[in-house]
């Protein structure tokens, strides 16, 4: 499922706009990544949490030629879904 799909599918069960429909999934995932990008937990109960790991910088390999390379620190997105989520998934 992708944006569109989810905006056509609250289109049609919340009986609004495709343009309303769109604002609230731009604003829904606006505010998700905005707080993430702040660091913050973003947790929805029965579904999932995203968070931020930070990674330090380490010393990596390139596997083409093997020399040592410098990996900047950085900082990713990570989603972990929730126990009733997996329950589902797994019937």
């Amino acid at each position: 499922m992708n944006k569109l799909e989810i905006i056509s599918a609250l289109k049609e069960k919340a009986n609004i706009s495709k343009s309303e429909a769109a604002k609230v999934v731009q604003i829904f995932f606006g505010n998700m990544s905005d707080a993430l990008v702040r660091g913050e937990r973003v947790e929805i109960r029965g579904l999932c949490s995203f968070f931020v790991k930070e990674y330090q910088s380490y010393v990596g390999r390139n596997p083409k030629t093997g020399d040592k390379v410098i990996i900047k620190p950085k900082r990713l997105p990570f989603f972990k879904s929730g126990k009733e989520l997996k329950e589902r998934v797994d019937r």
